[in-house]
């Protein structure tokens, strides 16, 4: 009997372990504003730990936490979920080069395409000579002036019919598509990174198709 009183009291005392945690905001790089399993958000200061989360590091836009052991990076508006993956939820993972980006091979409309993982970009992002690769009819979009880090240019926006990176394939994806800039790589932005979970583990990031 003692055992088992002694038992339960250890379960009683362990941190709950934290479901879907989604990053709301960050408070400079004292604190990271969390979210869990859809619950009322609460700020978490440096080095403290809640619902199973610990908070490592906060830099803007982004936290480092550990979650059962395990350290992750969030993005502001990025939920992660701490269950494991099943077969049925399509997923794609990266491996980041020796500057630490973050790469994907992907295909536009089934044509082979090639992004660099971007969450400072809004939407999924393309040069007017690689719309015009893939058959994206951009100059019917909506133009307006774009601000880049090169400055601000002519884009226009559009609706990708398909993106698919690795085992994840999302319709309808908003993109802009820039009348100037390099062509060489697109830019995979927060209108195709909003609907997956990201999960970064060193330099492997695993994606996750949400819905």
């Amino acid at each position: 009997m003692p055992n088992i009183i002694a038992l339960l009291l250890c379960l009683a005392c362990a941190p709950a372990l934290a479901g879907e945690i989604a990053l709301i905001g960050v408070i400079g790089d004292k604190a990271a504003v969390l979210a869990v399993d859809g619950g009322d958000p609460k700020a978490v200061k440096l080095g403290q730990s809640w619902n199973g989360v610990t908070v490592i590091a906060v830099e803007k836009e982004r936290a480092t936490v550990e979650i059962d052991g395990k350290r992750r990076v969030l993005v502001l508006g990025q939920h992660y979920r701490g269950a494991a993956v099943t077969s049925d939820r399509q997923s794609a993972t990266l491996a980041a080069d020796s500057r630490g980006h973050f790469f994907a091979e992907a295909s536009v409309n089934d044509v082979p395409m090639r992004f660099v993982v971007d969450t400072g970009a809004s939407v999924v992002v393309l040069s007017a000579a690689d719309a015009s690769k893939l058959g994206v009819d951009w100059r019917h979009g909506l133009r307006q002036m774009i601000q880049t880090a090169n400055g601000a240019t002519g884009g226009y926006l559009v609706k990708l019919d398909k993106v698919k990176v690795g085992g994840i394939e999302l319709t309808n994806v908003e993109a802009v598509v820039l009348e100037e800039g390099p062509g060489a790589v697109g830019l995979l932005g927060m209108s195709f990174l909003n609907r997956v979970e990201m999960q970064r583990d060193g330099q492997t990031m695993t994606l996750i198709r949400r819905f």
